[in-house]
């Protein structure tokens, strides 16, 4: 079942090209950030181009449940009156982050260091996933945290009443780490560092700055070391969110295997810690232009255009570039079927414990379609069968997981048969307008 309600099958049909131009929502790790640091800088935060997806909905409710004040004007703009590094008042009631991750993440380190206490619960799929990555190094601030068995929502967290900076490094490559240690730092005395062997995307870092927290990043033997000065007032901001790179790998990933396909991606976000797998497509081969580079909001930003690429090729991925594309393997895994030769992801062991078991959930639905698969524990290799030649005709399951039911209905636009997912109700987390986008560039999904 959908964490939102009854399952919504979805059937996607081979397409007869894909044309136009695809406006899709806005990144979803700045929207996440933007309602954050609104929330902690003092004064009134304008953000426009906000995800309207429920995982940020969320979070924006959280917000309200910590005392900020969080509204959205007619055309769309949202306001964050925020309370201030510390100010974080006692939620009354149980914060619920739904399906998100990265929000009760982040929520859990920006309160961890105010003398408050907050119980944090999600939908079926999030209440699976591990928070004991984030809990042990809070616990390091002062923070208690008590949780079902493997550290697993629902949970309660203490923030520390004398909260102590921290130099911590991050065990392995996570943004959502990194970020919940750093927001955590915002309300410690001192400076607190985080210490990366592996870069990983460096939204917090700059959102930080812009807001006027001193922050310095250095690149040292140890890896990438951030240093954060605590307990600064922040300003608040006009922010202008990027389109989400993860949400227009969909429509670009479509168009490089959908015969007759040209389509343009305006706006989107090309952090190099988040543009992994734009990168990879252009080596495989891919038809991938950036047009109109450019800078908004401290965040390079281009327009793509993505065309039919049949003859594209499999590569070995560098694992180094995991960290900058981890939520973008399940729709490569798709590319890579329609490509020529074996396409090899090494280094991707996170994708073990995302909403899914993604390894799992990809290779499962891949060889139901008539694609080779091999897997192990922190890689898999997709034998491509050349543009054309994937069978398709299998029912999927998305395992409530928004990106996989995602991937598998960009497979059916170019598979010989239609390709089903059980439950297509999870996109709405993180692209609500999915169906109608690529419906309006001519794909032909179908509910029921």
């Amino acid at each position: 079942m959908s964490g939102h309600g009854s399952p919504i099958p979805m059937i996607s049909h081979r397409a007869a090209g894909l044309q136009g131009i695809a406006e899709v929502p806005g990144d979803k790790s700045i929207s996440h950030r933007a309602l954050i640091l609104g929330a902690l800088a003092v004064g009134e935060t304008a953000i426009t181009g906000l995800l309207e997806g429920q995982d940020v909905l969320d979070t924006a409710s959280a917000m309200r449940a910590f005392g900020a004040e969080v509204g959205r004007d007619d055309d769309g703009t949202w306001r964050v009156h925020g309370v201030g590094v510390g100010g974080f008042a006692e939620p009354e009631q149980v914060i619920d982050c739904g399906n998100s991750g990265t929000g009760v993440r982040l929520i859990m380190g920006a309160m961890a260091t105010s003398p408050i206490t907050a119980t944090f619960t999600g939908d079926a799929s999030l209440n699976k996933r591990p928070m004991a990555r984030i809990t042990d190094p809070l616990a390091l601030f002062g923070a208690q945290a008590v949780g079902r068995a493997g550290g697993r929502l629902p949970m309660t967290i203490t923030g520390a009443a004398d909260p102590v900076p921290v130099r911590y490094t991050v065990p392995v490559p996570s943004a959502q780490v990194k970020s919940a240690v750093l927001l955590a730092g915002l309300n410690a005395p001192g400076q607190t560092v985080v210490i990366e062997e592996e870069a990983t995307r460096d939204h917090t870092e700059r959102m930080l700055a812009g807001f006027g927290a001193e922050i310095t990043t250095e690149e040292t033997g140890e890896g990438r070391v951030i240093t954060l000065t605590g307990q600064p007032e922040l300003e608040p901001q006009s922010i202008v969110v990027p389109r989400d790179p993860s949400s227009a790998a969909f429509p670009v990933c479509a168009a490089l295997i959908t015969e007759g396909s040209d389509v343009l991606v305006p706006n989107i976000g090309l952090n190099p810690t988040r543009a992994g797998l734009f990168t990879t497509l252009r080596e495989m081969g891919a038809d991938l232009s950036y047009e109109n580079e450019r800078e908004e909001g401290g965040e390079p930003v281009a327009d793509l255009r993505a065309r039919f690429s049949p003859d594209m090729k499999g590569i070995e991925v560098p694992p180094a570039r995991a960290a900058s594309m981890i939520d973008e393997y399940p729709v490569l895994s798709v590319v890579a079927a329609f490509a020529q030769g074996a396409t090899v992801m090494r280094g991707v062991k996170e994708l073990r414990v995302k909403e899914s078991d993604r390894i799992e959930a990809m290779a499962t639905g891949l060889r139901a379609n008539g694609v080779s698969v091999e897997d192990g524990p922190d890689w898999w290799i997709v034998e491509g069968r050349g543009a054309g030649g994937v069978p398709g005709g299998a029912i999927c399951a998305s395992h409530l997981d928004h990106r996989i039911a995602m991937s598998f209905l960009v497979m059916g636009m170019a598979t010989n048969k239609p390709v089903s997912v059980d439950d297509g109700g999870p996109i709405a987390t993180s692209f609500p307008i999915f169906e109608a986008l690529m419906g309006g560039l001519g794909a032909d999904i179908r509910r029921g």
